[in-house]
């Protein structure tokens, strides 16, 4: 009798989550500049998120002259007008403050976390930098943080194993004058050749107030909030007009495959696809399709791959959504004897399979529950990446509404198998897709060939 009220319960309560609307309530506001602003009031912690994006990324830049916008991520924390050099930290750790950014292809933010009673110290310090950095910049400030960001892409990209991967995905999926071609780091040679007034052109050009959007979410008084929003951000002078991105088609007709010898122990096998842009048909359903090939130790590939024929340390795959189109991967590290022909045959056979027999409904089931986790995890959190403001900032750049997360839910819970089944048919095929082999060096027989089984 207990345990039957007791599924009873658990019934009515999954029931009643699943038919609650997911909504995140905010304020919206422009002020005279063009500075889109959104308050979200959230009272649970005595925290607030200062969340700036400016709608510009590397996408922004032209061949030749690439790694602006992830240079200007950098010299925004360099000091402005009123902050002098290496206090823009100093004052935030003084309070209790944390702060990051990132940039990607189509977008640079900026976030500040601090107690709910200092929510003025970073409204004006992004007031500052927004709207009067270029009068503490110099020549000297642009050398240095182009030495720290070379250092940076010698890093992370080409002194890391396997970290010049994701750069020949990109060249060979996308055209030489399409915004994704080139990585956000930029190129050595264009970082060496930006001038000083190069800087200052694209600075004046994007990070303008019209061409940003701000976002405060947590313990605040939205009447408080916007006072103090208007007093910091109302004398910043707005920039120029600012056009909606663009890019030419990208698209494959033939497969491409490409070798790169690395300083590595283990060859590793990339797959990807041009894939449907964020939010648009597709999207969401082959995030599902990554999930039940590589998502957890049940999912196929790492079933097949990993625990039974045990030819693979590991395997991933994932839908890279951008706003002017997305890809998707597919990659495995190939254990010690193994070459990337035998994974990649295994591969092949899971995809055909999920492009003629739609998988079972517990799989789906599996995927959109391990989406929906992670979904309302995120809620959870006001600041940092992929807060509530960041959200918040997010969902407003790429739709216009703010308040967009029933909206992106939904999208996975209507999902059933066929579409599934549809997704991986329609965009993963065989003679459209690059095909990359990063293999020790000296030892191009380890890389993938069409029509190789291996062992």
């Amino acid at each position: 009798m207990k345990r039957a009220l007791l599924a009873l319960i658990l019934c009515a309560a999954v029931a009643t989550a699943a038919d609650t609307r997911i909504s995140v309530p905010y304020q919206r506001f422009t002020l005279p500049n063009g500075l889109t602003v959104i308050l979200h009031e959230d009272h649970a912690t005595p925290i607030v998120s200062v969340n700036v994006w400016y709608h510009v990324g590397s996408g922004r830049e032209k061949p030749g002259r690439t790694g602006f916008a992830h240079l200007f991520e950098h010299l925004m924390f360099e000091g402005s007008s009123h902050v002098p050099e290496g206090k823009f930290d100093q004052w935030l750790e003084a309070i209790g403050g944390d702060n990051n950014g990132s940039t990607t292809s189509d977008r640079t933010n900026y976030w500040i976390n601090v107690p709910s009673n200092a929510l003025e110290l970073p409204l004006f310090l992004e007031s500052d930098r927004m709207g009067f950095l270029l009068d503490a910049m110099s020549p000297s400030k642009v050398d240095g943080q182009r030495d720290v960001v070379k250092n940076e892409r010698r890093q992370s990209y080409e002194n890391r194993p396997y970290g010049m991967a994701e750069i020949a995905i990109d060249e060979n999926l996308y055209p030489p004058d399409h915004p994704y071609h080139w990585p956000t780091i930029g190129s050595m040679e264009d970082l060496s050749a930006a001038s000083y007034q190069d800087v200052v052109e694209f600075f004046k050009k994007y990070y303008g107030p019209n061409n940003a959007s701000l976002c405060i979410a947590g313990d605040i008084d939205p009447v408080k909030a916007r006072a103090l929003v208007e007093k910091w951000f109302g004398d910043v002078p707005a920039g120029p007009a600012v056009p909606p991105p663009g890019a030419p088609v990208a698209f494959l007709d033939h497969e491409k495959r490409v070798v790169l010898e690395d300083k590595v122990s283990l060859p590793r096998l990339y797959m990807a696809w041009l894939s449907p842009a964020m939010f648009t048909p597709g999207d969401a359903e082959l995030d599902m399709v990554a999930s039940v090939l590589a998502n957890g130790k049940n999912s196929r590939l790492y079933k097949r791959l990993v625990y039974d024929l045990q030819i693979a340390q590991d395997v991933s795959a994932y839908e890279a959504s951008s706003r002017l189109g997305s890809s998707f991967q597919i990659v495995a590290t190939a254990r010690a004897g193994h070459t990337l022909s035998e994974l990649e045959k295994v591969i092949q056979e899971e995809i055909h399979k999920l492009q003629s027999i739609s998988p079972e409904k517990r799989e789906v089931e599996r995927a959109v529950n391990q989406y929906e986790a992670s979904f309302l995890g995120r809620l959870e959190a006001v600041g940092g990446f992929y807060g509530k403001a960041d959200l918040l900032n997010a969902y407003f750049t790429q739709t216009g509404n703010p308040d967009y997360f029933q909206e992106d839910f939904s999208r996975y819970k209507a999902l059933d198998p066929g579409d599934i089944q549809t997704a991986t048919a329609t965009y993963l095929g065989d003679n459209d897709r690059v095909v990359l082999s990063v293999v020790p060096q000296g030892k191009k027989e380890l890389a993938a060939t069409p029509g190789k089984e291996g062992k």
